[in-house]
């Protein structure tokens, strides 16, 4: 059974239609690249496979499931902005973590902050953008979870941020769950991607699998991308 589908979604803000008619399916043990330029529909879909929006018609389901307290223990969500409190120490973020999800890895989540020499006692505000924007993957990333959502997780960051944090997810999630990347910055994730879903205007343009796009179309994803998505 598909972990993450989609049938007849829409959604629409007053008269924009942010999605429109989606019909999806994604299995686990992918990482799956959800691409389009901005203002596509890539965080509007996210935030209703989080409940964060409800559908104006069709619906969306996690493990079979339509998003709410059924949902909550199955999904780790990364959103595009800074969402921790900034007075909490390192120390204070994993126990708060721990509070809210019985399935927080604290020993995944040591590891991988003793490998940014961060002190645990260290506040978020007194660290950098893309160290804080480490720590949030890192939060995610801890999780058990059954299907990873990150919308936008490299946006922000410098080159080097990007590939250690392109690292983490790679090296950190279960393969038996799938991790859906939400990104236009095509280039450094298509190396990590099983499986390609382009939106445009709310809608699936294509979904195809990442190694099947390079075969039939002679062409890098970001070429590919960069071809339908062109000015």
């Amino acid at each position: 059974m598909s972990i993450f589908e989609c049938r007849n979604l829409t959604k629409c803000y007053n008269n924009l239609v942010a999605i429109n008619n989606i019909d999806l399916s994604i299995e686990s043990g992918q990482i799956v690249g959800l691409l389009g330029p901005n203002g596509s529909g890539k965080t509007t879909l996210i935030k209703l496979a989080n409940g964060l929006l409800k559908p104006t018609e069709g619906e969306i389901l996690i493990d079979g499931h339509k998003p709410g307290i059924m949902t909550k223990s199955k999904v780790a969500y990364l959103p595009d902005r800074d969402f921790l409190p900034d007075y909490m120490s390192v120390q204070q973020l994993v126990r708060f973590y721990g509070d809210f999800y019985s399935d927080m890895d604290f020993n995944k989540a040591g590891e991988m902050l003793k490998s940014l020499n961060i002190p645990h006692g260290m506040r978020l505000k007194k660290m950098s953008k893309g160290t804080k924007e480490k720590i949030q993957l890192i939060l995610t990333m801890s999780r058990n979870a059954q299907i990873y959502f990150l919308d936008e997780p490299i946006a922000g960051v410098d080159p080097a941020a990007r590939e250690y944090i392109l690292k983490t997810i790679i090296s950190n999630y279960c393969p038996d769950s799938a991790v859906i990347i939400s990104t236009h910055l095509i280039a450094d994730v298509e190396a990590v991607l099983d499986d390609v879903i382009f939106l445009m205007n709310g809608e699936v343009v294509m979904h195809s699998q990442a190694e099947a796009i390079r075969e039939k179309e002679s062409k890098s994803i970001d070429g590919l991308f960069r071809e339908v998505f062109r000015c």
